[in-house]
């Protein structure tokens, strides 16, 4: 692998259940803390737990027009702008043109699809908000990051439902790799906690009422979270010009797709399988390189069964495997790039994070994951897997400086 293929992470920024900064996040996914609580606005559903963003006030939401957003813009916004922050860049001061905004995203501005959706049928067609389509369409989260920090490179909005996060930070390594931009700056966000989608998910038999618990024997499903992560990634000639310090590095990426089911993975795991080992190969690392796993996760059955077979099949030195989902919820389209975030720190810190929710391995997984408290376990590679709804798989290779 040549280092033009490789992208270094120069900020990061974290909007969760847990808290609307990185620190805040990151101490509760190390402390294994679950942020499920009951929700009002669930009463009367199947399930009641949701994993809610509290209230934001950053300074990037105090310019005009902001009040109009829906929330997903929102949380990517802010996500953004504490990457930016860290990363020591100041978009007053770029060339725009070389810089790219990716995006990733599963469902877009249902809430204002909501509201949309109710006045129209209660108040006739002329009392629905010309702001309606700005803030449903699920391009509007990467439109509006671009529209606030000046960019104007490559605005591109990916959408493969869950994977669609790492799926971003795919498109956006490739485009630092082959010299269309310096900088590129990567959200996953979504605001999906809506009473429609959770009864969605709740008839697909994919949510849990009583907790989030990757990998647990008596798992029964995830908790659908909102929330928001953002990285900017730089070719490293550029970061090094300007004396950026890295966080990280993404050294590799895999995506295929399954081609089996629209909801379910394949029985063996193969798409999966093929997209960790691509995104290994890409980076030029062996299997035995990689010292840790952000797994999928996602506390449903079929799900866990299916990944921790791909994990024993493809590391059998048995790496340490954590899931964010058991403390922030299952963040949908948003989660690939929060996990990655979520890695990267990890990394910096040499521990691998509890599994929150996790009071007893399934024994048929066969994988070691890390519950109770975090493990002390310096590594220099890891790799972040995300699946999603239609076949998608996108892995994340993620290294230290």
């Amino acid at each position: 692998m040549t280092r033009r293929s490789e992208a270094v992470v120069t900020g990061l920024g974290l909007v969760t259940a847990a808290g609307c900064d990185r620190d805040t996040t990151w101490s509760a996914v190390r402390d294994g803390r679950a942020t499920a609580v009951p929700d009002p606005l669930l009463h009367g559903l199947p399930v009641s737990l949701s994993c809610r963003v509290p209230e934001l006030d950053h300074p990037v939401l105090r310019r005009r027009g902001s009040a109009r957003l829906d929330p997903v813009d929102r949380f990517g916004l802010v996500a953004a702008a504490q990457a930016l922050d860290q990363a020591g860049l100041d978009p007053r001061e770029w060339d725009g043109d070389r810089v790219a905004v990716v995006t990733g995203g599963g469902v877009g501005g249902v809430l204002t699809q909501d509201e949309a959706l109710a006045r129209l049928g209660e108040l006739g067609p002329q009392f629905v908000s010309p702001y309606f389509l700005p803030g449903y369409l699920i391009n509007m989260t990467c439109a509006n990051i671009a529209l606030r920090f000046g960019v104007t490179g490559p605005a591109l909005a990916t959408s493969t439902a869950c994977a669609s996060g790492t799926t971003a930070l795919g498109v956006a390594r490739d485009l630092l790799a082959t010299d269309r931009c310096d900088i590129a700056l990567v959200c996953g966000a979504e605001a999906a906690v809506t009473r429609l989608l959770v009864t969605g998910f709740s008839q697909l038999g994919a949510l849990s009422d009583t907790g989030s618990r990757p990998f647990d024997a008596a798992r029964d499903g995830f908790v659908i979270a909102e929330g928001a992560g953002a990285l900017v990634l730089e070719r490293p000639e550029h970061a090094a010009a300007r004396s950026a310090r890295p966080l990280g590095r993404l050294i590799g990426h895999g995506a295929t797709t399954d081609a089996h089911h629209l909801v379910a993975p394949h029985p063996e795991g193969r798409g999966a399988e093929r997209a960790v080992r691509a995104a290994l190969a890409d980076a030029g690392v062996a299997p035995g390189d990689v010292g840790h796993v952000n797994a999928h996760g996602t506390a449903t059955r079929q799900n866990d069964a299916v990944e921790a077979a791909v994990l024993r099949r493809v590391f059998p030195h048995r790496p340490p495997v954590t899931s964010a989902k058991g403390a922030l919820g299952h963040t949908l389209g948003a989660s690939g790039a929060i996990e990655a975030a979520l890695t990267v720190l990890a990394l910096a810190e040499g521990i691998v994070a509890p599994t929150a929710g996790l009071a007893e391995t399934d024994p048929g997984v066969g994988i070691d994951v890390v519950g109770g408290t975090a493990r002390k376990h310096p590594a220099q590679i890891a790799v972040s897997n995300s699946f999603g709804f239609g076949g998608h798989n996108a892995v994340a290779v993620l290294a230290l400086p």
